[in-house]
């Protein structure tokens, strides 16, 4: 029989996960939530619903977190009934979240003290291949936790890579978005140059996706955004400004001196201050219109051509 699985955050990323542990065999139980349609779906589905963490952790081998970053994965541990207090030896938390690896490993750490055991798994893609079960899991744990989730992971991944340690999954994670979410700064910042100096838009992006410039933040961003649709990226800003925050508290935590995470993060933090933390990462392109003073984003002509 396998081991019965807990779940927290069945949101946009996190229902596609959960369900997909459920339809592939693995007993479920879900934490309750605000937001009742997913979890209502899920137990239609034969899962069970837990009314707090502890009783998740109690009540499972396994809990699974997935929710926005570290402040929100230490209140699911720490808080009041919080997973820690069920946590035993044997059970083992795997945090999906884009987190910082140094409350990772202090997360780790406290379990480790009770018998307990901890992975960092966060995932890359989208939640459409969450539903389909194609993420990418990035995975810090020992071998041993590895081995034992490794069929957990597959159930929704369609690639598996194990980087290391406790903390090496999360500090994998914020290197790749750090290079992501620069690609979307350089891109935006680009054609808020091509705008200001007169270069056709349509002519850069026929270059760039034909050369070395090409990227898959780029195919994401700007064909929709040629046609006036900022949607294109479905990544917001804010959530970019959060990890390239964690990257540089992780840079200078492993003693790195980025020449280009600071410049990243300006970016990030002068959208969120004006108000696009919200918006998706096209949406760097309206900052630029108020930076430079004219049309970036392509508009319908009032005649509607």
């Amino acid at each position: 029989m396998p081991e019965r699985i807990g779940f927290i955050g069945v949101g946009r990323m996190g229902h596609g996960m959960a369900r997909n542990l459920l339809e592939k065999g693995f007993p479920l139980t879900v934490l309750g939530h605000r937001n009742r349609g997913p979890v209502e779906d899920l137990v239609a589905r034969g899962a069970r619903e837990a009314t707090t963490a502890r009783e998740l952790a109690e009540g499972c081998a396994v809990v699974f977190l997935c929710v926005s970053g570290s402040p929100q994965v230490e209140s699911a541990v720490y808080g009041e009934d919080g997973i820690l207090a069920g946590a035993r030896s044997g059970f083992i938390l795997v945090d999906c979240s884009t987190s910082d690896p140094a409350s990772t490993r202090r997360i780790a750490a406290e379990l480790e003290a009770r018998g307990a055991a901890m992975a960092d798994a966060p995932v890359t893609r989208a939640p459409k291949d969450a539903e389909a079960g194609r993420l990418n899991s990035l995975v810090g744990a020992s071998d041993e936790t590895f081995v034992r989730i490794r069929p957990m992971l597959d159930a929704y991944s369609e690639a598996v890579f194990h980087f290391g340690p406790v903390g090496a999954g999360h500090t994998a994670k914020l290197v790749n978005n750090f290079i992501s979410m620069g690609y979307c700064a350089l891109i935006a910042e680009g054609m808020a140059v091509c705008a200001t100096a007169g270069v056709d838009l349509r002519a850069m992006y026929q270059v760039m996706s034909r050369g070395a410039a090409d990227s898959g933040a780029l195919r994401k961003m700007i064909p929709a955004f040629l046609e006036g649709d900022l949607t294109g990226h479905q990544f917001a800003i804010a959530n970019a400004l959060k990890d390239v925050s964690y990257a540089r508290a992780m840079m200078a935590g492993c003693g790195f001196d980025s020449l280009l995470v600071e410049a990243v993060q300006k970016t990030y933090v002068q959208a969120v201050e004006k108000g696009y933390g919200d918006r998706l990462m096209a949406s760097l392109m309206e900052m630029h219109e108020e930076r430079i003073g004219r049309l970036v984003v392509p508009r319908p002509r009032a005649d509607g051509a």
